[in-house]
């Protein structure tokens, strides 16, 4: 855009007009052309519910077809109609409402007493340089170790009960609390760290009101996957001598040959894991209200 601007000078009692040319950029605002419109909005968010809901189904059903026209035998891989009877009957003999609360109180003490630990030696190491000298070496090389590999070693410390099981399912969600907390403590910007230092921030009012907040999301994200490394630690447990559970209905029903009754203790532990996932990002939109949630489409 162009303008024409007149500039005055005096000179000897005399007025000089002249006029110059001056160019103006003019910027047009196109943050109006970027909003999605509330019709588009709701389509977006539809589409996500029907997808999440459809493609399980329809997988479902390519399940049962397989079955019923004989590409699969009903022996080797039970058709969906097959697993609902088994359901059906661990469901009346009371089997399937006895399991499940033993199954989740040993997730649920295991999950509990894992993220104490590494929640409190992720905050050590990550805010005092002795805990990172003292802890995060020896941590890094046992979480290497699969947790399939000690059990021997746990029935020979702990026995064949419930303690041998905890302890491998805490053992299991340590690793994923603290590398994330670690991460999230020593992640921060430091830019953060010096403007509450200006502030007058010290000590644990600074690690409080500044490092503790900026770490919570990747402290969050790591107990969103030890929640779901606690239920493959509990598929493993409960294969050590279990009397109840999940696991010991699993363990029954590959006695008596009954797949259909063991696929539909696999899925239970699926539907557990879906649950859990589900409570976690529950957990996540609640105490990260301000996270912008971003995608590309």
């Amino acid at each position: 855009m162009t303008t024409t601007e007149l500039e005055v000078s005096a000179a000897g009692g005399s007025v000089e007009v002249a006029a110059q040319p001056v160019t103006r950029t003019v910027v047009e605002d196109l943050t109006a052309r970027g909003r999605r419109s509330p019709a588009r909005a709701a389509l977006r968010t539809w589409r996500g519910r029907v997808l999440r809901f459809a493609i399980p189904v329809l997988l479902v059903g390519l399940w049962q077809l397989a079955s019923a026209v004989g590409w699969v035998d009903e022996f080797t891989l039970p058709p969906p109609s097959k697993i609902l009877e088994a359901y059906k009957e661990l469901w009346t003999a009371g089997d399937l409402q006895a399991a499940l609360p033993v199954s989740l109180r040993r997730a649920g003490i295991g999950l509990f007493f894992g993220v104490a630990i590494g929640l409190g030696l992720g905050l050590f190491a990550g805010l005092w340089k002795l805990g990172e000298e003292i802890f995060d070496a020896p941590l890094q090389m046992l979480r290497t170790i699969p947790f399939i590999a000690v059990v021997p070693l746990f029935i020979t410390w702990f026995g064949i009960g419930e303690k041998p099981k905890l302890i491998l399912i805490a053992a299991a969600t340590v690793f994923p609390v603290y590398l994330n907390t670690y991460h999230g403590v020593r992640g921060i910007d430091k830019k953060l760290v010096e403007a509450g230092q200006i502030f007058g921030l010290r000590g644990w009012r600074l690690a409080t009101q500044v490092i503790l907040p900026t770490a919570l999301p990747a402290a969050l994200t790591g107990l969103r996957y030890a929640s779901g490394v606690a239920l493959l630690a509990l598929v493993l447990a409960e294969q050590i001598n279990a009397r109840a559970g999940i696991g010991y209905l699993l363990n029954n029903a590959n006695q008596n040959q009954r797949p259909d009754i063991v696929i539909a203790g696999i899925l239970i532990y699926a539907l557990l894991g879906i649950v859990v996932d589900i409570v976690m990002r529950l957990v996540e939109h609640f105490a990260l209200p301000w996270r912008p949630r971003v995608t590309i489409g």
